[in-house]
């Protein structure tokens, strides 16, 4: 009956298709992006919440404060169970996999990975891994955009716009914050977009808000409505907090790095793996409960009125009103959740960063006012700093100023705290670019050399295949040949250029036209000229299998027309810079968004 109702509509869209002009079709198919993104942000979000609740019950009606210990190992070895048996043993996280589809799979993703990271993220989110569900959901909704564009034949630009409109309408949906959701799809992943690209990704975050806020209960999704005026007296502070934020970025963010390698270097089977690790963050939820799922319930308490709340039910609930007992326990949890996520994910788990670098960022908001407050160094708003705070780790982590500005603005109301929230956020970016040159999802990409940035340059040239320019066809010469040979070959041929190798194909030297344009016009000095007396020197040489970043690299560093290859260290042929600059107009104009 589904499968019916599926096929009644795509024969209404195809109908669509053919009526409408491409412009009018790619607004209309932003729109059913932006819906089908939406549904997926309510049923993750409303199973993550369920579970959640239903674990908090038991926990208070039964006072068994180790279920909230149990249900992560039942998430993460489910979750991997359905990794093993439904989809084929493997499972791509992460959202630097759109990234590198854009550029290197021609904005196509696999069609299961409209469902994969559903079906997975719930099992270990939604049953209290300590992960996120952003990044699951906002690969769903790029999968949705480029299978919906692959389904009706659009262009590569198209489907690229479209997998843009379902990133930006999960993060819109998520939080019912359009404007973050429009900046996080071009800021984070589609660098390379034109202003006439806005409109449908406009759109689709539009829709996606809309779809959540009728559909989703407030309660739901992270939002504040409490919060104190800014006072510009806190600039000092607020700054502070910026440079703390960023430092913390790479804190995480290296940490992080470390567990994932700890866990892929483990010699165990994907089930041992996963129950060795949820183990151990079942210990941690045990100790820290607040590292439960998202963490974003404690994050509405901490900016509460009654902060003590967060031990409750806990090891340390008989401390409840001791304000240095909750600072020490905010402190400490503030630091283990990298390794709790970490582990979550490096076991066998699926999940994403958005939301733990949401909690950390809040608790040490709290921890850093707080801890100013009780010391009586100035009496700071902790909720605006538990609030800012939030910006300042996103910021670090994803290089995203400008979407943790509008995040958290659009998540508190309003924007009264836009000025502290700018300071925090760009402070706390330029720290974590000053260590890590990439943000936490880019770095496994570049650690591969498929490196994506905001440098368009780099990023065009990283999806030019050197091999595909490389000149296999250029004639050579020997060493101990006259000149003769060459000028024959310069009159029954448009080379300039020629690599002198040995009988092993080695390469020995270069001539070039122009350092022998004199001596060809006399006969004698032809004749009786060795090769080897003219050639130039080898310079920048180019190994087959290196990039294209780097290939240019070396022609502006050594200011010459043409490179040779070598391929196993023997010559292979020539990269000619005029070919280069060819395929990187032609490939960035291909990649352009407009």
């Amino acid at each position: 009956m589904f499968k019916k109702y599926i096929s009644k509509l795509q024969i209404i869209i195809a109908i669509a298709q053919s009526l409408l002009t491409p412009k009018q079709f790619i607004f209309l198919s932003a729109v059913l992006v932006g819906i089908t993104s939406a549904l997926a942000v309510i049923v993750l979000k409303t199973f993550a919440h369920w579970v959640f609740t239903f674990a908090t019950y038991v926990t208070t009606i039964s006072k068994l404060g180790f279920i909230n210990s149990i249900l992560p190992i039942i998430g993460i070895m489910l979750t991997v169970f359905v990794v093993q048996r439904v989809l084929g043993g493997t499972i791509q996280k992460g959202t630097s996999q759109i990234l590198y589809a854009v550029a290197k799979k021609a904005s196509i993703i696999p069609e299961k990975q409209m469902y994969a990271q559903i079906l997975t993220s719930s099992l270990t989110v939604g049953l209290g891994g300590s992960a996120g569900l952003e990044s699951p959901i906002v690969i769903t909704g790029a999968a949705f955009g480029s299978n919906y564009a692959k389904k009706y034949k659009l262009s590569y630009k198209d489907r690229t716009l479209l997998i843009g409109c379902g990133v930006s309408a999960g993060i819109a949906a998520a939080f019912n914050a359009p404007i973050a959701g429009v900046l996080f799809a071009i800021e984070v992943l589609l660098v390379d977009v034109s202003i006439a690209a806005f409109t449908p990704i406009m759109i689709a975050a539009a829709t996606g808000a809309l779809v959540s806020v009728i559909a989703l209960d407030e309660t739901i999704l992270l939002s504040f409505r409490q919060q104190e005026n800014f006072d510009y007296h806190n600039i000092v502070f607020y700054i502070l907090l910026g440079v703390f934020t960023g430092l913390i970025s790479v804190y995480y963010s290296r940490n992080f790095g470390r567990v994932e390698h700890f866990f892929s270097r483990l010699k165990l089977s994907p089930y041992k793996k996963a129950l060795f690790g949820s183990s151990i963050l079942a210990v941690l939820i045990f100790i820290f409960p607040s590292l439960f799922g998202e963490g974003y319930e404690t994050i509405k308490t901490l900016s509460d009125n009654d902060p003590g709340k967060l031990l409750d039910n806990t090891l340390f609930s008989g401390f409840r009103d001791n304000s240095w007992a909750l600072l020490l326990f905010v402190g400490c949890t503030m630091m283990v959740k990298v390794f709790a996520t970490g582990i979550t994910l490096g076991s066998g788990g699926n999940g994403g960063n958005f939301a733990p670098s949401l909690f950390l960022g809040s608790y040490l908001g709290f921890f850093f006012s707080k801890f100013v407050n009780l010391i009586g160094l100035a009496k700071l708003p902790v909720s605006n700093f538990t609030l800012v705070g939030m910006a300042g780790i996103l910021s670090g982590l994803f290089h995203a100023p400008l979407t943790a500005i509008f995040l958290i603005a659009e998540i508190t109301g309003g924007y009264s705290l836009m000025i502290p929230l700018m300071i925090v956020a760009s402070i706390s970016f330029a720290i974590s670019r000053r260590f890590e040159k990439h943000s936490l999802d880019v770095k496994n990409l570049a650690e591969k050399g498929h490196a994506f940035t905001s440098n368009k340059d780099t990023n065009v040239l990283s999806t030019l295949e050197t091999n595909s320019i490389i000149q296999t066809d250029f004639l050579t010469v020997a060493p101990d040949e006259s000149l003769e040979k060459v000028v024959d070959l310069i009159s029954h041929s448009n080379q300039v250029i020629f690599a002198v190798v040995d009988a092993d194909q080695n390469l020995i030297g270069i001539v070039h036209f122009n350092t022998i344009r004199e001596i060809i016009f006399n006969t004698y000095r032809v004749k009786y000229t060795k090769v080897k007396e003219v050639m130039l020197p080898l310079g920048e040489i180019v190994s087959q299998d290196e990039s294209m970043e780097t290939v240019m690299n070396k022609f502006e560093k050594s200011k010459v027309a043409y490179l040779p290859v070598l391929k196993n260290g023997k010559y292979y042929g020539f990269i000619s810079k005029s070919t280069a600059l060819e395929a990187y107009r032609t490939k960035l104009k291909s990649m352009t968004i407009d």
